[in-house]
C-alpha cells in the first residue's frame, strides 16, 4: 500500500474519534511543550553566562597575588602580594602573545559632584584596560598614555555613577571630588550590566593608575594585573609565558611555588557552562516523563482501536491484504497521532518559552535543533508504543477476526 494511502486511511480513522484522539495526544502535547520550555530555559541560562563572561573582557587573563604560609598553614589566595607596576612593565616588554596589559588598583571612596554624592569603586588602570575589557565609551573619550605618564586627574565614570550624580545630562567636562582631590570627567563608559554574581559593573570610576596610586591608594603593591590575547587559542601559551616572566622577575628558584596566580575567564566559563548543561539535561529528563506517559496513552488507545476494528482487519486480511500492510497501517496511525501532538506541543512550548521570558524576565532560547529533536522524539514515541498494538492487529487470524462480535 502506498504511503499516501496509508496516511489518508490513518487520518480518516483519527477523525472518526476526534475527542478520543485529542485526549490521547494530550500526553504528547504536554511532554513536548515541557521539554522545549525546559531546554529553552537551560539554553537561555548558558547564553546569559556566555554574554556575562564576554562582558568581563576579551580573552582576558588575570594575575593576582599568591598565598603565604604561616606555621605550616596556608593563609589562602591573595594573602601574599608581591605584584608591582614593575611587573606590569616587564610583562608588557617581554611578552610576545599579549595585545594588552594593565595594572588594576582598587579603592573605594565617596564621590562628590553633580547633584550630591555617591560611594563607588575607583579603579586605577592603564589605557590597555579598555581593550582588555572591551569597554567603549558612550560619550567623551578614554584617557591617553600621556595622561597616565603625567598623572593627570582625569576620570571616566560608569553609567550608574553618571545616573546618580548627573541624572539626565552628559557629565563630560564636569568635575567630581575623590577624597578631596578634584578630577575632571572626560568620558562615560558604555553600559555593561551585572556580572554573574549580581555585581553592577557600571558602578565604577576609572582613572590613570599613576594618579590613583599616588593620590588615592598610597601603597606600592597592586592587587591585580589584567592581560589579553588576540585570540582564545593563545590563552594557554600566554598564561605559561606570563608565569615564566613573573617567576624570573621575582627571582623564584625552580623548587619554589609561584607567589602569584594566573587565571583566565574561560575556566570560569567552562565550569558555569558545564553546570548549566547538567541542569538542562536534568530538566529535559524530568519533562520527558510526560512523553513516556503520553506514549503509554497512545498504546492504550491503539489497543482499544484494534479491538474495535477487529472485523475490519479480518475483512482486509480475507481480501488479500498482507499482515505487514495491517502492521504498517496501525504504525502510521500511531505515528500521525504522535506527530500532530508533537507539532501542537512544539507551538505551545515555543509560546510558553516566549511568555516565560517576557513575564519572568528570564533569558530563553528555542533553537531549531531542539524543535527537530522534539518532533523526531515524539514520532519515535508513536512508533515504539504503537508497535505492540500494530503487531497484535497484524497477527489476527482472518477467520476469527470475521467472526468477532
Amino acid at each position: 500500500m502506498r504511503p499516501s494511502i496509508l496516511v489518508k486511511v490513518a487520518w480518516k480513522s483519527i477523525l472518526k474519534n476526534t475527542m478520543r484522539t485529542l485526549l490521547t495526544m494530550l500526553g504528547i502535547i504536554i511532554g513536548v511543550a515541557a521539554v522545549i520550555v525546559m531546554v529553552a530555559v537551560g539554553q537561555g541560562a548558558q547564553a546569559r553566562i556566555r554574554e556575562q563572561i564576554e562582558n568581563l573582557g576579551t580573552n582576558m587573563i588575570v594575575v593576582t597575588p599568591g598565598a603565604t604560609h604561616q606555621g605550616g598553614a596556608s593563609q589562602g589566595a591573595g594573602s601574599f602580594n608581591r605584584l608591582t607596576v614593575g611587573d606590569v612593565d616587564t610583562i608588557r616588554r617581554e611578552s610576545t602573545l599579549l595585545n594588552g596589559v594593565s595594572p588594576v588598583i582598587f579603592t573605594h571612596s565617596q564621590v562628590i559632584g553633580g547633584v550630591g554624592n555617591w560611594r563607588t569603586t575607583i579603579n586605577g588602570v592603564a589605557t590597555d584596560y579598555q581593550v582588555i575589557r572591551n569597554w567603549p565609551v558612550s560619550s567623551g573619550s578614554f584617557f591617553s598614555a600621556a595622561d597616565v605618564r603625567a598623572m593627570r586627574k582625569v576620570a571616566v565614570i560608569g553609567h550608574t555613577v553618571a545616573e546618580n550624580l548627573f541624572p539626565g545630562q552628559d557629565p563630560v567636562g564636569d568635575q567630581i571630588q575623590l577624597r578631596n582631590v578634584p578630577f575632571k570627567i572626560i568620558g562615560v563608559l558604555a553600559k555593561k550590566g551585572q556580572t554573574a554574581n549580581g555585581n553592577d559593573q557600571d558602578d565604577i570610576i576609572l582613572a590613570p593608575y599613576t594618579t590613583v596610586q599616588s593620590r588615592l591608594a598610597g601603597h606600592q603593591f597592586i592587587p591585580q594585573i589584567l592581560a589579553s590575547t588576540s585570540s582564545p587559542q593563545d590563552i594557554p601559551a600566554a598564561e605559561e609565558e606570563i608565569r615564566g616572566i613573573m617567576r624570573e622577575a621575582h627571582h623564584l628558584p625552580s623548587w619554589e611555588d609561584d607567589d602569584f596566580t594566573v587565571r583566565n575567564q574561560a575556566d570560569l566559563g567552562e565550569a558555569a557552562q558545564s553546570t548549566t548543561q547538567v541542569m538542562t539535561l536534568l530538566l529535559a529528563a524530568i519533562a520527558s516523563i510526560s512523553l513516556l506517559v503520553g506514549g503509554i496513552g497512545i498504546m492504550n488507545i491503539m489497543l482499544v482501536s484494534v479491538t474495535e476494528r477487529t472485523r475490519e482487519i479480518g475483512i482486509r486480511l480475507a481480501m488479500g491484504a498482507h499482515a505487514s500492510d495491517v502492521l504498517t497501517q496501525f504504525l502510521v496511525e500511531s505515528t500521525v497521532i504522535s506527530l500532530i501532538g508533537g507539532a501542537i506541543g512544539t507551538a505551545l512550548g515555543f509560546a510558553g518559552a516566549r511568555l516565560l521570558g517576557h513575564f519572568a524576565g528570564w533569558t530563553t532560547v528555542v533553537s531549531p535543533p531542539t524543535v527537530a529533536v522534539a518532533l523526531v522524539f515524539s514520532a519515535g514515541v508513536g512508533i515504539f508504543f504503537g508497535f505492540y498494538p500494530a503487531r497484535k492487529a497484524s497477527a489476527l487470524n482472518p477467520i476469527d477476526a470475521l467472526r468477532y462480535e
